[in-house]
């Protein structure tokens, strides 16, 4: 007879820094949601929400490769007819750099509950500086 494990909740949280500077959009995407996934872990399991959070720091300083700073679209809608916005990654990442990051990772997580909740893991911020020093983060590398 098989039996299922099911891990039991960690009760301290794991706290991991991303220093966004010249680093790849998709690239730090995927590891970000891999990470907060848990898929790194042994003990992953799909439907579990895993304990650990993401700091991102210095996403202005965010690249792309080609011309995709111009040609690629970011959409947003009030829900009000006529009410479509559409603007280029430039114009974004002039006006809100962390909505980058966070777009690109909202959509590596499930389009589910579990999705959403995972998706408050993640804390994004255009500058150097966080309010989540006492939790005291470990850096994460890209490699």
């Amino acid at each position: 007879m098989n039996k299922t494990y099911i891990q039991k909740k960690s009760k301290k949280a794991q706290w991991y820094l991303i220093d966004a500077k010249n680093q790849t959009l998709g690239r730090i995407c995927t590891k970000i949601a891999t990470t907060i996934r848990g898929k790194n872990n042994y003990y992953y399991n799909p439907y579990l929400i895993n304990n650990e959070y993401i700091i991102v720091i210095n996403a202005e300083h965010i690249q792309i490769s080609g011309q995709k700073k111009y040609q690629k679209k970011y959409y947003r809608h009030s829900g009000r007819p006529g009410s479509l916005k559409k603007e280029n990654f430039e114009q974004l990442k002039k006006r809100i750099p962390n909505r980058i990051i966070e777009k690109g990772v909202r959509g590596m997580l499930p389009k589910n509950r579990l999705g959403r909740i995972l998706f408050n893991h993640l804390k994004v911020y255009s500058g150097k500086a966080h309010p989540h020093n006492a939790q005291n983060p470990t850096i994460l590398s890209l490699n």
